[in-house]
């Protein structure tokens, strides 16, 4: 059995003309391995491919070209069984009005034909918080209950592989936490996470691995750590006790002077140390009161990757 949980080789798709002067290809020769029982991150910019890219692993989208095997099921040969092999948590929340948490969850999970004796709906309303109003109708629910419930229809058939698309946008603090309390958990018991979001932080914090796309083409796959290691830029400031003024400096380290008086030494801490900064510092005979240090995220490294 492959130790990969999506395997994706010369995905392609184009979209036909049907109103356009052209016909817009949305995904350039995609080859995309996802190791099982990780967080993965997959990132870029609006209109970039991911949304493409989620909605042909869910199977409502038509491939033009390339494989997609989900949990070692080729998508053409074994539709029912890598279906089955996948939850994804859509992005916008779809869902009927008319039922309650409970009847959705007992309804999703027939579609995928699960028997009543294994139906977790109890358990799965336990997980998302909504216990207490299993029998409330949909429409009554808040944004953010009805974002937890598409978290629990995607939970009903006990996916190997969860896709959360946007999970956290547009919510509050609480929701964010306990939905990212539940996804560790999740992975803990060794489900493998997919997550799109435009809040880096997240992926940052969360993500094992990460793959940038842009205008549908992968342009960077890497771990989390290795990709902020690309910019190994790191900013040294220091609070002076009294004025000071930038004191002369190699080539390696930039100074600034920010308006509330602080230093700011920056330099690439594979070529420079703190150390040979703070001795430049002593040496021009500044005191300090205060030092903190700076160093590039996640943001950085997707701006300098996607900024073409």
């Amino acid at each position: 059995m492959t130790q990969n949980a999506i395997e994706i080789s010369g995905l392609t798709k184009t979209y036909a003309a049907a109103g356009r002067s052209e016909a817009k290809t949305a995904l350039h020769g995609i080859d995309l391995n996802i190791p099982r029982g990780t967080v993965f991150g997959l990132l870029g910019p609006n209109g970039a491919g991911k949304s493409t890219l989620i909605n042909i692993l869910a199977g409502l989208v038509t491939k033009t070209t390339g494989t997609v095997k989900i949990w070692g099921f080729d998508q053409d040969e074994n539709p029912r069984q890598s279906r089955a092999a996948i939850g994804i948590m859509p992005q916008e929340p779809h869902l009927d009005p008319f039922f309650t948490p409970a009847g959705s969850l007992d309804v999703q999970a027939g579609l995928y034909g699960v028997p009543k004796a294994q139906r977790k709906t109890a358990e799965i309303l336990n997980i998302i918080g909504l216990t207490d109003k299993a029998n409330a109708h949909a429409r009554s629910l808040s944004g953010g209950m009805r974002r937890r419930l598409l978290l629990g229809k995607a939970l009903v058939h006990s996916p190997q592989i969860l896709v959360l698309d946007e999970p956290t946008a547009g919510v509050d603090i609480e929701l964010r936490n306990m939905l990212w309390a539940n996804v560790r958990k999740l992975n803990d018991q060794g489900v493998t996470i997919i997550l799109t979001t435009h809040y880096l932080e997240e992926a940052e914090a969360m993500c094992d691995e990460i793959a940038i796309i842009n205008h549908g083409r992968q342009i960077v796959r890497d771990s989390t750590a290795n990709l902020l290691g690309r910019l190994d830029h790191k900013t040294l400031v220091i609070k002076p006790a009294s004025e000071a003024n930038l004191p002369a400096l190699p080539d390696t380290i930039t100074g600034q002077k920010r308006k509330d008086g602080r230093l700011a030494f920056t330099y690439q801490s594979s070529k420079t140390s703190a150390d040979a900064v703070l001795d430049i510092i002593r040496n021009a005979k500044i005191e300090i009161n205060d030092i903190t240090t700076e160093q590039s995220d996640l943001e950085d490294v997707f701006l300098a990757l996607t900024k073409s």
